[in-house]
């Protein structure tokens, strides 16, 4: 019973550390090379925030409005959406009477969530 659970788990194992190993090596080796290669000079100049070539003016802090962040999700909500119209699109001719009745229905929501967010103001862009 021991080695058969041993064969049975064993490709898993072996793939869960080459997993691992494949995540670990990329840091351990850059991590190796800056202790190397890399220059030990601490100073103001070297540890000050470099952005653009420019020294940085007030407060990094900007308010943002959630309405763009909204906009956003409503947009790649209905942009996938309209990518699930394509197999429908390209099979339209031989669609069987369920298979349409699935298109209409998701058109319908579709349509819906359109209206939904054109009504709570989400499209409008101010």
């Amino acid at each position: 019973m021991n080695s058969l659970f041993i064969d049975t788990y064993r490709p898993i194992a072996i793939l869960m550390i080459a997993a691992v190993g494949f995540a670990v090596t990329p840091l351990l080796l850059a991590w190796l090379w800056s202790k190397k290669f890399s220059p030990r000079k601490p100073g103001a100049v070297k540890n000050a925030t470099y952005e653009c070539g420019l020294e940085s003016k007030g407060d990094a802090w900007v308010q943002f409005r959630s309405e763009y962040y909204i906009y956003a999700i409503v947009f790649l909500v209905f942009d996938v959406e309209a990518i699930f119209l394509l197999p429908f699109a390209v099979a339209f001719s031989s669609l069987t009477v369920g298979a349409s009745l699935a298109m209409l229905v998701f058109l319908m929501l579709l349509v819906e969530g359109l209206i939904w967010a054109w009504q709570k103001g989400v499209l409008t862009w101010a």
